[in-house]
């Protein structure tokens, strides 16, 4: 698997940006989104755009290792989807795939 570059926003200071702000962030640096907060999937949706990608957790109380797993999953399976735009909601079985635009 290739490496990937993460950046969480905690990180960058940026925890209480606003989510249009972080899908524009997350789409002029070519990232993928990942949460656990439905409301991406849906401004996405309104939106009409096709990037940023969101990953979106549905996966109860998994721990970190577990969330690892199924997003190298994810991540080996859809990689080009990932690339052109989807919503993919992940659950602990199945994972679900949206492409973008919607």
């Amino acid at each position: 698997m290739l490496a990937r570059d993460v950046v969480h926003l905690r990180d960058q200071g940026l925890q209480r940006l606003p989510d249009e702000e972080i899908l524009i962030k997350a789409r002029t640096e070519v990232r993928i989104l990942l949460t656990v907060d439905l409301d991406f999937a849906q401004l996405l949706a309104v939106s009409g755009e096709a990037l940023p990608s969101v990953i979106l957790f549905r996966l109860g109380n998994k721990n970190y290792q577990g969330i690892n797993e199924r997003l190298t999953e994810v991540l080996s399976q859809c990689q080009q989807d990932l690339e052109t735009g989807v919503i993919i909601s992940v659950t602990n079985e199945t994972f679900r795939l949206r492409k973008l635009p919607i």
